[in-house]
Parts: C-alpha cells; sequence; structure tokens
C-alpha cells in the first residue's frame, strides 16, 4: 500500500496551513464523480442503476450506453420454462417489434432500455421496476405486459423515449438539425397557409376581386389580396417572418393559380356543407339564366329545404354554365350537377322558374322534362314575377300610362345627363329640405326627408318605377328648377325645345294626376310584391 501514499514536501508540512481531514462523504463523491468504464456493463440483469451515478456523469454514461446500444442477443439459445403442458421462452422477433427491449441472459429476464436510462427516479410505480431493476420473464403473458409497458401517451415509458430520442439527437447533431429545419419550415409554411385563407376568407365574404393590374414588386397597388396580405403581415409579426420576401421563393402561396384553387377549395366547403344540411330531406330547386360579363351563358342553381330546425333554407349551390339555354341542355346541366353533389332527382319535390317557354313549356320545357322522371315535382310559377307580368301587360296596354311613363324616362334621363346636372339637383333638393327643415314644413328622422337623387326605372323590375314615382314627387320642384337652368343655357335650339316640352308635360295636369294615380296603384302591388318575395312565404299565402 506504501506505493499509492503521496508523501508530502517537508516546506509544506512546516507550513501554517491548518490540515483539513477528508471526512467519509466528501471522499464518497469524488470516487462517484470518476467516471470509469468498468461500471458500463453490457447485461442489464448486472447494471449499476443510473441513478447510483452521480448527477456530474450520467450523462457521459449514458452517451456510452447509447454508443454500444442495448442488449439483444440475436441468435442466443434462449432457456425453456414449463407453463403446465407447454414451453415458452424469449423470442428474438420480439427484439424487432420493440427496440427500446433488452434481454439479460445471466438472470433469463427482459428490461427496457429507454427507461433505465431516462426513467424518472421519483414518483415511478413499483410494477415499472420489472423492466429496470428486476427484469420481466413471464413469457406466457410477455407480449400483454410489453403493450401495459408502453402505455399510454403520457406515460412513463413514452417520456423516457422523448428523452432518449431528444439525447439522441444532440449527439446526432446533422440529423438533428436536419430534423429542426425541416419543424421550423412546416410551422412556417402552417402560420402563411393560414394568413393566406384568413385573406382569402374575408375577400370572398366581401364579394371582392381578388387580382390587380400591376402586381409587381415595385407597384403601388397589387390588387386586393397581396395588398391585404402585406397588411396583414405589417400588424403580425409572426405573419411578417413567414410571407412575401421571407417566403421561399417556391413557397410564398400568392400565385394566382393558388389563389383560384383556395377559393375554389373554399367553395368545395360551402358545397359539401349545404349537402350535408340537406342530408336525406326532401328540397326543391330554382333556376335562372343569365349572361354575365364575359358574355357566357350562365345558369343559378338555388335550393330551397327545410332544415332540421323546421326553418325554411334558399342556398345558393352553384353557377353553372351551358352552352345554350334550350331546355335540354339546362336539364343535362342540372343532371351532371346532382351527380356531382349526390343528389337524387327522386327527392325533389318542387321546382320554380320564371315563365320562359323554354323553363315552362308544357311538352318540351324544363319542368316537363323533370316532370318525366319525377311525377312529384311540382312546378310554381314566382308569384312576384307574374305579379310584375300583369302590370306589365296592363301598363303598355293602356296609352296614357304608356306614354306617361316614357315622359318619366325622359325627365330621368335629362336631369341626370351630366355631373354638373346631378349636382344641380341634389344641392337645389338639400337646400329645400334645410329650408322646410327651418320652418317645420317637415320633421327629421331615420328614414325620414333624406338627400336622394332620380332612380332610373328598370325594364325588367318594375318594382323600380314606383321608387322612381315617389322620387319624382319629392323633388319636383328641383327638377323644374334644374331643367329650367337646362334650358336657358342650352347650346342648340333642339336641347332648349325638348327640355321646354318635358316642364310643359310636367306643369300639365293630367300628367300631374296620372302620376298620382299611378303611385297609389303601385303602392298597393308594391306591398303585395315585397310580401311575396318573403323568405318565410309559403304557396298557400301566396295564393
Amino acid at each position: 500500500m506504501d506505493k499509492f501514499l503521496i508523501k508530502r514536501p517537508r516546506s509544506e508540512e512546516s507550513s501554517n496551513t491548518p490540515k483539513v481531514p477528508l471526512d467519509s462523504k466528501s471522499s464518497e463523491e469524488n470516487i462517484n464523480t470518476n467516471f470509469n468504464f468498468n461500471d458500463i456493463v453490457s447485461d442489464p440483469g448486472l447494471r449499476k442503476p443510473i441513478e447510483d451515478f452521480d448527477n456530474g456523469i450520467r450523462d457521459q454514461v449514458r452517451r456510452e450506453y447509447l454508443t454500444r446500444g442495448p442488449c439483444q442477443p440475436t441468435g442466443h439459445k434462449f432457456p425453456q420454462k414449463d407453463y403446465g403442458k407447454q414451453k415458452r421462452s424469449f423470442q428474438d422477433a420480439w427484439f424487432k417489434q420493440h427496440p427500446w427491449l433488452e434481454y439479460s441472459i445471466t438472470k433469463d429476464a427482459a428490461f427496457c432500455f429507454w427507461c433505465y436510462l431516462f426513467k424518472p427516479s421519483k414518483g415511478s410505480r413499483m410494477g415499472e421496476d420489472a423492466f429496470t431493476k428486476m427484469g420481466f420473464n413471464n413469457w406466457k403473458k410477455a407480449l400483454e405486459k410489453f403493450v401495459k409497458h408502453i402505455g399510454a401517451v403520457n406515460s412513463l415509458h413514452n417520456d423516457a423515449r422523448v428523452k432518449f430520442q431528444g439525447f439522441q439527437s444532440q449527439r446526432q447533431s446533422v440529423s438533428h438539425l436536419l430534423a429542426m429545419h425541416s419543424h421550423e419550415m412546416e410551422v412556417a409554411y402552417r402560420i402563411r397557409l393560414t394568413a393566406v385563407l384568413d385573406v382569402t376568407r374575408f375577400l370572398l365574404k366581401q364579394g371582392l376581386p381578388f387580382r390587380g393590374n400591376d402586381e409587381s414588386s415595385n407597384s403601388l397597388n397589387k390588387g386586393n389580396f397581396l395588398e391585404l396580405l402585406e397588411w396583414y403581415s405589417l400588424r403580425n409579426e409572426e405573419v411578417w417572418k413567414t410571407v412575401n420576401q421571407n417566403a421561399p421563393g417556391n413557397n410564398q402561396l400568392t400565385s394566382p393559380k393558388i389563389q383560384k384553387e383556395l377559393a375554389n377549395a373554399y367553395a368545395t366547403e360551402i358545397e359539401h356543407v349545404i349537402i350535408d344540411d340537406i342530408g336525406d330531406s326532401y328540397f326543391s330547386l330554382m333556376i335562372d339564366e343569365a349572361r354575365d360579363a364575359s358574355v357566357k351563358q350562365q345558369m343559378g342553381v338555388v335550393l330551397r329545404y327545410v332544415n332540421k330546425n323546421g326553418h325554411v333554407i334558399e342556398r345558393f349551390l352553384a353557377l353553372v354554365h351551358v352552352p345554350d339555354t334550350s331546355a335540354i341542355s339546362l336539364k343535362n346541366a342540372i343532371d351532371c350537377l346532382f351527380a356531382k353533389h349526390k343528389l337524387s332527382l327522386s327527392r325533389l319535390r318542387g321546382q320554380g322558374y320564371d315563365g320562359a317557354s323554354n323553363m315552362r313549356g308544357e311538352f318540351n320545357g324544363l319542368k316537363a322534362l323533370i316532370l318525366r322522371e319525377n311525377p312529384y315535382t311540382r312546378y310554381v310559377h314566382c308569384f312576384a314575377h307574374q305579379l310584375q307580368l300583369v302590370i306589365v301587360v296592363v301598363a303598355k296596354d293602356n296609352r296614357i300610362v304608356s306614354d306617361f311613363f316614357q315622359y318619366v324616362n325622359m325627365i330621368v334621363n335629362a336631369t341626370g345627363a351630366s355631373c354638373k346636372r346631378r349636382d344641380q339637383l341634389r344641392q337645389h333638393h338639400h337646400d329645400r329640405l334645410v329650408e322646410q327643415l327651418e320652418k317645420v314644413e317637415i320633421v327629421s328622422g331615420k328614414g325620414k326627408n333624406q338627400e336622394s337623387s332620380l332612380a332610373r326605372p328598370g325594364d325588367t323590375r318594375w318594382g323600380s318605377h314606383y321608387t322612381t314615382i315617389l322620387r319624382l314627387i319629392c323633388m319636383w320642384t328641383s327638377i323644374l328648377e334644374v331643367l329650367q337652368n337646362v334650358h336657358d343655357d342650352g347650346a342648340s335650339s333642339d336641347n332648349r325645345g325638348i327640355v321646354a316640352s318635358l316642364i310643359d308635360k310636367m306643369e300639365n295636369y293630367k300628367f300631374v294626376f296620372v302620376m298620382y294615380l299611378i303611385r297609389r296603384l303601385l303602392g298597393m302591388t308594391n306591398e303585395l310584391s315585397l310580401s311575396l318575395q318573403q323568405k318565410d312565404q309559403n304557396i298557400v299565402h301566396a295564393i
């Protein structure tokens, strides 16, 4: 033992430095803090528990065990045990199913490599010690016990697995960085996609266009989509870090193609919600055709049904392009639309169109084609449309009323022919309202005596004729004033002559009498028309 003693120099012995004796505890800590490769044992049945190592060297011990890997003696002849009339033993195949599994040759028992390295020492359950200290060797219930040991997501074994993978990724720096980089890209993509979806949803809800005339990077106005996305990113730092210049060049989600795909995805989702809401219930079909701005014939499809809460619901389903408006083309388009959304024509109980011959024809109209396949689809001509047709026929058949509306159109056109005349009309009407309010001839309030302008009557919407007459009566004095100014300032004799005849017509008793008569008649029909267009209206009340 003398050769292990270190002799102190004489000068050190004679110094006044007091000698501090080493107690047993400090000497034990010094021994435990020294890493010894002899403590690293491959056989899990002979290992020193991980909690017996000092905290300062536990990570070093774990790294050494990770380098060696779990003890899996593949090809070993495992001893068999008697279980009644059967003999069972450990199986090699279990190593492939459970990479955490270890086998101790000395104890003929199974252990968990992950739990040995990272299972918490405190708060553990005694039943789990079988895979870390004592070992498990009941081969009859091995598979059942392995599954029970793995447990739920928040089990001790899964916690140890997460810590094992995190510790392992620290050692494998390249794979760890790649995994972290991939995770960051995924998070950034989700943030970017969520922001783009929010912008798309807002524009679709408001019915705003997406594209701009100049969408280049130096443009002052790139269009609603790009401008709104940029505005959004400037007010959200998390979004700003993932969009535009901070996004990969091939994954910015702002191209016109992506914008169309997002809009189509929203449309598809809305269609699915409508179809799911209908379910197996009966429904009615309403169709109208019209030309859009690109001169394409479109067919608008609306479904009407009663939802689960007993409310009558109308949902616009699709806008379908049709080559022509013949009954055959419309029927084929409906069949394709129903097949796309898995709607059955047998559940159709009503159909409603306008009065065109291609729609309501008795023999070859769309109504007849659908009735041939389903005789229960009752056809209902829009009652408000029928009322409008009656008014149009009666008005055009009466010469006095027809001439009256022709003059009304001429008055509206002459008064609103230029911005200067419209400004004069609006200003004169405003001054007159202020004067009447000061004299308490009229009262102000919500919807009462507001500033307005002349409304042009529509050819197909006879409800607009009633509004035009009301505005004409309300702004009568202002209209005469503007027409008189146009007559006085007229550059040509033809214009002065036309305006003079309009003034004479407005000051004619017969014209004024017809105007008030039509106002009273259209007031009745307008109230009826609005009542027929209510969503909660049913066919019994309408009749």
